[in-house]
């Protein structure tokens, strides 16, 4: 491992062959800023939801399943304030995972639109330093939204001007807005280079120089989108419907009678109701995951060229993400049948994609301080 980074002296190494797209990638320049926080946001975003995953999820969804059960008897024993109390408990509870998967999503999202404008950089018809400031104000507004969803479930109305809404979630509005607005204006300036194609041709070293280790993540990233595709349509023919039907046949069982009887009648409902939600989340998961994965796969094989790492380096790292991409939503699936153990193995998949990841972030970073050594980038 100790010389995973160090390039090698031959033709094949990225000291060859990155100096081509060097221009685009100055000190400050759009696209630079764009890539390196991307790329960050997307790690971060993983790292968060693995680290949920292990110690919030499952807890989680026992502490619901037992509020939930816990609202349900006191319903049959006529105990109204022990049903409010235990449904306000299952409230917090869902308002805790709800701004932890908000949080791990929109990380995730807002880098892969971090990633996307930089690979659009050569086609917005803009000067760079107006590039470069709309560059800022997604990554502020990017990181400013998903810390505050996170922090709306701990800061709640407190010394809030309003009724409904918290500080957190203001300030995580205002977030989403430099988002919204820095992506409008990328749009305008590709709108106004399609306007004016006839005056201008863009080449981009980054989509004519493709690597070894970038067509291996192009190819694997469309194969785990298939997948991902296939085993939606699967879950949506063969039970989607059978899930919607168990959903109201569910219900209805808890709704009915009172009494003893009704009240063991009522806890095996709510324990099939807890599996039927449990079979559906692992079903969704996977789906989201591999396509997820996929698209990761595919957008950072664009960026190859700026990972100054060993050619055989590179190969390694985007076989690590492509295995762990497969690993992790495999495993999801098979939660039910083996609990915790494929839970585990799931999460090791989610940290090599981490993993692979970093190295790459690592290898641009050393593609940055090459060029800005050499004076490549002025």
């Amino acid at each position: 491992m100790s010389n995973a980074f160090t390039p090698a002296p031959s033709a094949s190494t990225p000291s060859q062959t990155y100096h081509p797209a060097s221009a685009a990638f100055a000190p400050l320049s759009a696209r630079r800023l764009l890539v390196l926080a991307g790329i960050g946001m997307v790690l971060a975003g993983m790292i968060f939801g693995d680290i949920f995953a292990i110690f919030v999820l499952h807890q989680n969804a026992a502490r619901v399943g037992s509020s939930l059960t816990a609202a349900a008897n006191a319903a049959l024993a006529g105990d109204a304030s022990s049903v409010q109390t235990n449904f306000a408990k299952t409230g917090e509870f869902l308002e805790n995972r709800g701004t932890k998967v908000d949080t791990h999503v929109h990380l995730i999202g807002f880098g892969y639109m971090a990633l996307l404008f930089a690979l659009a950089q050569p086609w917005i018809a803009l000067s760079e330093s107006v590039r470069r400031k709309l560059a800022w104000l997604l990554i502020c507004g990017g990181v400013l939204l998903p810390v505050n969803v996170f922090l709306i479930h701990y800061v709640g109305l407190a010394f809030s001007p309003l009724q409904s809404i918290g500080w957190a979630s203001i300030v995580g509005d205002t977030g989403g807005l430099l988002v919204l607005l820095a992506a409008l204006g990328y749009l305008a300036g590709i709108i106004q280079y399609f306007r004016a194609r006839g005056e201008t041709t863009v080449t981009d070293a980054l989509l004519t120089q493709p690597s070894t280790a970038g067509r291996q993540l192009l190819a694997g990233g469309v194969f785990l989108i298939l997948i991902g595709f296939a085993q939606g349509a699967y879950y949506a023919q063969a039970d989607l419907y059978r899930h919607e039907a168990a959903d109201f046949n569910i219900l209805s069982q808890m709704s009915a009678g009172g009494g003893a009887r009704d009240a063991a009648r009522v806890n095996q409902a709510l324990m099939d109701y807890g599996q039927l939600q449990g079979d559906k989340a692992v079903k969704i998961a996977a789906h989201a995951h591999m396509i997820e994965f996929g698209l990761l796969a595919m957008i950072v094989a664009f960026f190859q060229p700026y990972v100054h790492l060993r050619d055989v380096w590179q190969r390694r790292w985007a076989i690590t993400l492509l295995v762990g991409s497969v690993l992790l939503p495999v495993c999801v699936l098979m939660e039910l049948r083996f609990g915790m153990l494929a839970g585990g193995v799931a999460d090791s998949g989610g940290l090599l994609v981490i993993v692979a990841l970093f190295a790459m972030w690592i290898g641009v970073l050393r593609y940055t301080g090459s060029l800005d050594a050499t004076g490549g980038a002025q």
